[in-house]
């Protein structure tokens, strides 16, 4: 395509309108299988090519996210990776994503929780030290003021915004213990997802506070419902996105966005019937 460049920059940038349109629908057409050289175009020095150019990159990467993620639902199992899964769920969902800045933010947090984490003497302390970093002063909090926003349940929005979901927040104690080699893992309580490191049971969403196994049963003594044992097992990769993509479901449900409700029924009808 480089020796085309000048003449599509030139087109790229015309008056008319219909000639623009026409160049990049063919340009999204072909996009797929010519990315480095849209990214090239899209770097060009001319502004009005450049942006069109950074949109027809964008349309390509969205529709290329969208396969991709249909396709992660229908073979994702329990042992997937549930991160690699966010990203592409944000990247389907978000027209130019990108997560390499965001990777790089969870591995500085994950490093210095590591440094902090030299002082710890019990898991309860490991806990307090995390909720300390990650509640106390990076201020992540339960989004208590918007909480049906479809931007807490999208792992790069909870991250610039510090704001989210239990299920979300959970996500990113999880994300950041790995990279400070502290196991965080999930527990999929009905009506309020939580966390879990060792046999220290805390909540993302309300600022990583310590709960007892008599909190847990206060949570679904709200709900008439008697805790059991299972109800603290452990979420499964699987499991969670599975929760993730319900919570989406039902706020484009009261939205009445038809096309996203649909478009998220399809990916989680893949991931509950997804093939062996």
């Amino acid at each position: 395509m480089h020796p085309q460049k000048n003449a599509l920059v030139r087109l790229l940038s015309d008056d008319d309108e219909q000639t623009v349109r026409l160049v990049k629908e063919q340009l999204t057409h072909d996009g797929a299988e010519h990315m480095d050289d849209l990214r090239d175009l899209a770097a060009c020095d001319n502004p009005v090519a450049a942006l069109h150019a950074r949109d027809v990159l964008h349309e390509v990467m969205h529709s290329e996210s969208l396969d991709r993620f249909a396709l992660l639902c229908a073979t994702f199992s329990d042992h997937s990776d549930l991160e690699e899964a966010c990203w592409l769920l944000a990247a389907a969902m978000l027209r130019g994503f990108e997560p390499a800045a965001y990777r790089q933010r969870l591995a500085t947090w994950g490093a210095e929780l590591a440094r902090r984490l030299r002082r710890s003497t019990t898991e309860r302390h490991k806990v307090s030290i995390m909720a300390d970093l990650l509640a106390g002063e990076l201020i992540f909090v339960g989004n208590t003021e918007d909480y049906y926003n479809d931007r807490n349940s999208l792992l790069p929005c909870v991250l610039d915004s510090r704001k989210g979901i239990p299920i979300s927040l959970t996500l990113v104690y999880m994300l950041v213990g790995h990279h400070a080699g502290m196991p965080v893992e999930g527990i999929n309580l009905p009506g309020h997802f939580l966390a879990r490191h060792g046999e220290v049971f805390f909540d993302p969403f309300h600022h990583g506070r310590i709960l007892t196994r008599r909190d847990c049963e206060e949570i679904l003594r709200r709900q008439n419902q008697r805790l059991e044992d299972w109800h603290l097992a452990p979420a499964s990769p699987r499991q969670m996105l599975a929760r993730i993509l319900a919570n989406l479901l039902y706020v484009y449900h009261r939205k009445g966005d038809d096309a996203q409700y649909a478009r998220l029924k399809h990916w989680s009808h893949l991931l509950v019937h997804r093939r062996p």
